[in-house]
């Protein structure tokens, strides 16, 4: 018998992502990844127990730095309504030592609170992520318009000045551009991965502010590359100065 927590697969899909149990009502279960950041539901019998196939993080970033310099990097603002994958991202920030501010809110929640964490902390980049599913049927999401309703309340009360990454899988992309996003999930309505978004972040936060981002080389190093996320031009965000001696170790 199933139960909440178990690493399952799906039959219909060929077993091709592995969920975890969030909750089951009668023959329903629903899902969520726990790589990708994708909700679903199904059938039990559609269902067969898997072990726990959580895949290694890969690491493609790479920084060129002259040594006579010293560097400030972007800070960021990561919410996020999946603990698990709130860890990894932090994990990952502090790998690249990214001053990282996180917060776990359900996607409903995050409009209303996400203002009052940027008045807070005054971050360079703020990330807006979680879970999300297109319905084919009648063209809709489970939870973009959370995202872009974040994103409109950031610009409306910030400006242009915030780097705002935005959307889960398979989110609405125009819709998160439209409301002011510089990243949203995601163009071809596929999958990302839960380090996703914190690579863009990095990569953003470890660009200097007078270099445009290149947008092809930064969503390459995604997962599910230009499939998964897309963005507008922008400069990155880090301060550099001279001399290193005698200001950082």
């Amino acid at each position: 018998m199933f139960k909440i927590g178990d690493l399952v697969t799906r039959k219909k899909y060929n077993n091709d992502v592995v969920f975890r149990i969030e909750k089951i009502d009668g023959n329903n279960v629903y899902l969520v990844g726990i790589d990708i950041r994708l909700c679903a539901d199904a059938e039990i019998d559609d269902l067969v127990y898997s072990s726990d196939r959580s895949e290694e993080d890969e690491d493609n970033l790479s920084f060129d730095f002259d040594n006579d310099f010293f560097y400030i990097p972007g800070v960021v603002l990561h919410i996020d309504a999946d603990i698990n994958y709130l860890k990894k991202c932090v994990n990952y920030y502090k790998k690249y030592k990214i001053k990282c501010y996180g917060y776990l809110f359900d996607e409903d929640k995050m409009p209303l609170n996400v203002n009052k964490l940027l008045f807070k902390y005054n971050p360079d980049i703020v990330v807006i992520t979680g879970h999300d599913f297109y319905h084919k049927d009648d063209n809709s999401y489970l939870n973009s318009n959370y995202f872009i309703e974040c994103a409109r309340n950031i610009r409306d009360s910030f400006g242009s000045n915030i780097i705002i990454i935005a959307g889960a899988c398979q989110s609405d992309f125009k819709g998160l551009l439209e409301a002011g996003a510089t990243f949203a999930s995601s163009p071809g309505h596929s999958n990302i991965h839960a380090l996703d978004p914190a690579i863009i972040a990095c990569s953003v936060a470890l660009c200097p502010l007078n270099r445009n981002i290149n947008l092809k080389s930064v969503i390459s190093k995604t997962k599910y590359g230009f499939e998964g996320i897309g963005g507008v031009s922008c400069n990155g965000v880090m301060k550099y100065g001279f001399p290193r001696k005698g200001i950082l170790n």
